[in-house]
């Protein structure tokens, strides 16, 4: 016969006729994972700094299945001020995890002074750091926390009074060397317990006093009375027996942390100068 049969597809061609045969009721449709992240700007901004195990549950979407209908941005503009249909809801976005968006900026430098006299008021204890004079620690840091007052609850000195005996080691420490540093944390302030922020988070302020620790002068000891008994009630029942004495630092350095990275050295003047301003 001088006809000419036509060619057979091959393999390949049929394999190509098939998949476009199967996907084309698809159209219109794209693949989706079947967990999908339900996540706004402001999420993306702080998920990496502030979400928790705890919170990822919230933010997990099921979508039900791995196909989803897609549509121009336009279409969703379009019918967003109709009503939804009979029997159906709104979808609500899924709730923010508690105290992801509560965290403070960084403040400005020229509130620091008052933020560090707002710590040095606020605070009831602090942690005093002395250079051991101790014999199985010679010349070593050596620390305790101590209740402490910068003045009744209505007159803010910034200067921190003590009230020590000279049994304790830190008492000895200073007959020695006189230098300390006193740290105040924001830890017991409102703010970490608020926003379930770590005591050591950077967040959470925390001043560091450094100067030298001297006696009360008898001139002084009636307000140093005043300011420790007036924030420590229970110091007036101590026993006698301890030989009980006031002290007080007298300031050289001020740094304060109040966020990420570095200290802030605030100096005497503008320290003195300030008026307490919560952190």
């Amino acid at each position: 016969m001088s006809g000419r049969r036509g060619r057979q597809p091959g393999p390949r061609l049929c394999w190509l006729l098939c998949c476009s045969a199967l996907l084309s009721p698809a159209t219109g449709y794209v693949i989706v994972s079947s967990v999908s992240w339900a996540v706004t700007n402001e999420v993306d901004e702080e998920l990496d700094s502030a979400s928790t195990e705890d919170a990822l549950p919230a933010l997990l979407e099921d979508s039900g299945s791995i196909w989803q209908r897609s549509f121009p941005a336009s279409a969703h503009e379009e019918e967003s001020h109709l009503p939804p249909p009979e029997g159906t809801a709104r979808a609500r976005p899924p709730p923010a995890p508690p105290g992801m968006f509560s965290y403070r900026r960084e403040g400005s430098a020229r509130l620091r002074p008052g933020t560090a006299r707002f710590l040095a008021h606020a605070s009831a204890w602090g942690c005093l750091a002395t250079v051991s004079a101790h014999e199985k620690i010679p010349g070593l840091p050596f620390g305790s926390c101590l209740p402490v007052s910068d003045g009744p609850f209505n007159n803010s000195t910034g200067v921190p009074f003590f009230y020590v005996t000279p049994k304790d080691l830190l008492v000895a420490d200073l007959m020695k060397n006189p230098m300390a540093s006193l740290l105040l944390p924001e830890s017991e302030e409102e703010f970490c317990r608020k926003n379930i922020v770590d005591p050591e988070d950077p967040r959470c302020a925390r001043l560091t006093l450094t100067g030298q620790m001297v006696a009360v002068s008898p001139e002084e000891v009636e307000f140093a009375k005043q300011a420790m008994f007036s924030r420590h009630p229970v110091m007036r029942k101590w026993p006698r027996q301890y030989e009980w004495f006031f002290m007080k630092m007298k300031i050289e350095h001020i740094w304060l942390q109040k966020w990420y990275g570095g200290v802030a050295d605030i100096s005497r003047e503008e320290y003195f100068k300030a008026v307490p301003r919560k952190a």
